[in-house]
């Protein structure tokens, strides 16, 4: 199943300060991982996003998370990464990065970012393994319990 939203817009020009060990922890974190367990996103997802956020000098990446939300339970929250959390896991995907949250990242884990153009709509879809059930119009999500 797939869920969908879009991704936001820079917000400002003006470069900020990453401390580089807190993006090798995060890339470490994920790089820790199974292969399956990892994020990835297809070619048109990493296209459409180099597109986002060519001249923005404070996006990172992308970041992918979620809430609470909906009549089922889960909706994704995409925006552009502009720092490095303690806890999070940074997924390198051909020059894009897909940064989350470990708080998220149960939820989405093993799922691919892609780009689909269907008629004038074009939007990013999480292609997420662990969907159990999504209502009707594709907002929000449930998920398979975990082992």
């Amino acid at each position: 199943m797939t869920a969908q939203t879009h991704s936001a817009q820079p917000a400002t020009d003006t470069a900020t300060e990453v401390d580089p060990a807190r993006i090798d922890a995060a890339r470490a974190r994920a790089q820790a991982l199974g292969e399956d367990q990892r994020l990835g996103m297809t070619d048109a997802a990493r296209r459409h996003l180099e597109q986002t956020f060519k001249g923005d000098n404070t996006a990172l990446g992308l970041r992918l998370g979620i809430k609470k939300s909906g009549c089922s339970g889960f909706a994704y929250v995409m925006d552009a990464a502009r720092d490095v959390g303690d806890n999070d896991l940074w997924f390198d995907c051909d020059g894009v990065a897909i940064i989350t949250g470990s708080d998220s990242f149960d939820v989405i884990r093993g799922s691919t970012l892609d780009y689909v153009v269907e008629g004038l709509t074009r939007m990013l879809h999480v292609n997420n393994p662990n969907i159990e059930d999504s209502c009707g119009c594709g907002e929000s999500f449930t998920v398979r319990e975990q082992d």
